[in-house]
């Protein structure tokens, strides 16, 4: 099924996980980049746990969009 076909609500709950498992993903990846002292992984894990937080506020406000 399309993004377009399905509710607001539906894709807000889909946002919503996929942004937690990558806000996750992030964490994990910049803990990894603590305990090796590497720089880079720790900016791209933090990266990947912002792009993760936007994520879910966008499944809230779809979600929220939706009960309007």
């Amino acid at each position: 099924m399309a993004d377009h076909d399905k509710d607001m609500d539906t894709q807000g709950t889909e946002n919503r996980a996929k942004g937690m498992a990558k806000e996750g993903e992030g964490k994990a990846r910049g803990a990894m980049g603590d305990a090796t002292n590497d720089r880079s992984e720790q900016l791209k894990g933090k990266g990947q746990e912002l792009k993760g937080k936007a994520q879910q506020k966008l499944g809230e406000t779809q979600q929220d969009a939706d009960k309007r």
